[in-house]
């Protein structure tokens, strides 16, 4: 992290890397990313997250269920290199990343927890 980046800035490249990551290792990027650097946590959400496959197979429950599992193994078999990104970015080791979607709204949740009040930084 750059001694003289704003949080703002931190939080818009954070914000490009998981759309990058996205689109390199999951097919496709989200429209939309939101990141917030709340104390020791990054929070992202992903909108726009569905592919047109996934939402065709999103019309019924057992739909919800495959995309659902499918996500959380790519999600899981990334975890290394997410935080890995996470920790390049920030300067900060990441000690969990928790996530979930909405196949309703076609959003993902991303968390990652750190070893420190990263945002305390720009106070």
């Amino acid at each position: 992290m750059s001694v003289t980046q704003t949080k703002g800035q931190l939080e818009a490249q954070i914000a490009t890397a998981i759309t990058q990551f996205d689109r390199e290792h999951l097919g496709r990027g989200p429209h939309l990313v939101r990141v917030w650097i709340i104390q020791d946590m990054i929070l992202l959400r992903l909108q726009g997250v569905l592919t047109p496959a996934e939402e065709k197979l999103a019309r019924d429950s057992e739909g919800h269920r495959l995309i659902k599992e499918v996500r959380k193994q790519l999600i899981e078999g990334s975890r290394e290199m997410l935080n890995e990104m996470i920790q390049s970015i920030t300067g900060v080791e990441v000690l969990s990343l928790h996530s979930d979607m909405s196949i309703k709204m076609g959003e993902r949740f991303i968390v990652f927890t750190l070893a420190e009040d990263l945002e305390s930084r720009f106070r």
